[in-house]
């Protein structure tokens, strides 16, 4: 679910009943910031880490390959980071590239990288990002992370789909629309437990409010990337003044709220543990455009050359979206 096999590339979401962008409580956020991301939204997560590690303490990754898989280059990321038969995602020339990045500053240095938890899930029955380019993912991270900060997933027989412990959504054997499944796996709280490195407890009737956000407004880079208006939960707690950390979750292609309404932004269990342990959650939308039917971030090149680095038009915008909140 990823690009234009894109819509194999891509799999996710339909209108929003939230209505224009609503005023902001003031937040007493920390500096930290975590992320996670499904299919083109996971790539979305790692290449978000390694442009702003320094700031980056967890990443979560869900059905999504090596971060630069693509090297820029669609055929590459058809041909090599999803599910076809002959993937092979190539590791040393994607690390040549982004040292070189790392050592031009355009990058945050391995060693900022290296203090990050990450949690990286693929299931074995994903027909639209294979085994093997998942596995690609958990190489790439053991190479860059000491082992006890890595957790790898890789053994649930799941489709492509962010699987849930909650009833009545998508089966979990299958992957179609909104890309969120009834699974008996609690993703949010393994993910968030991992990166967060706390045990966590649940909120069972979230009392916060999701916001809409104008993210044209708040992040002059998000203009003709971004979808006008993306959203943040919050909790009660935090819209007192309570401190409180931030996560931001990326959607995958088909996922954002113009195509699947709120099913992203309230089913995926990630609120009900926000809401009872102090975590802001940045839900950005990226816009549909003729070059992005589906509605994907970009993680092959279509936004500007130079979409993996602290400059990179997405990666710019959401890190102007997290210091608006602050």
């Amino acid at each position: 679910m990823l690009s234009c096999r894109l819509a194999v590339l891509s799999a996710m979401v339909v209108s929003t009943s939230l209505a224009a962008s609503e005023p902001l409580p003031k937040l007493n956020l920390t500096a930290n910031i975590t992320v996670s991301g499904l299919s083109s939204g996971g790539y979305m997560a790692g290449q978000f880490h390694q442009a702003y590690a320094e700031e980056v303490t967890g990443v979560a990754i869900l059905a999504a390959g090596p971060v630069n898989c693509a090297q820029g280059d669609l055929r590459i990321a058809m041909g090599h980071c999803m599910a076809n038969p002959n993937s092979e995602p190539d590791l040393a020339s994607i690390e040549t590239k982004l040292n070189q990045l790392r050592e031009a500053g355009e990058l945050a240095p391995l060693s900022a990288v290296q203090g990050a938890k990450v949690w990286l899930f693929n299931g074995s029955a994903d027909q639209t990002v294979s085994a093997k380019v998942g596995a690609a993912l958990a190489k790439q991270y053991t190479h860059w992370l000491p082992a006890a900060q890595l957790a790898v997933v890789a053994d649930q027989p799941f489709a492509h789909h962010f699987p849930t412990a909650k009833a009545g959504l998508t089966e979990c054997d299958k992957s179609e629309s909104p890309f969120i499944a009834s699974c008996q796996y609690d993703a949010a709280a393994k993910l968030l437990g991992h990166i967060l490195a706390k045990p966590l407890k649940a909120a069972t009737d979230p009392i916060g409010q999701l916001l809409k956000l104008d993210q044209h407004q708040l992040a002059p880079a998000s203009q003709g990337q971004l979808a006008q208006y993306g959203y943040v939960y919050i909790p009660q707690s935090c819209a007192a003044g309570q401190r409180c950390d931030l996560h931001i979750s990326f959607h995958g292609c088909r996922q954002d709220a113009s195509q699947i309404g709120e099913a992203y932004l309230r089913q995926t269990g990630l609120n009900d543990y926000a809401e009872a342990n102090q975590l802001v959650v940045l839900y950005p939308q990226v816009e549909k455009s003729t070059l992005n039917p589906f509605g994907c971030w970009d993680w092959w090149g279509y936004s500007a050359s130079n979409y993996l680095t602290k400059k990179g038009p997405q990666n710019l915008a959401v890190k102007q979206l997290a210091a608006a909140l602050r």
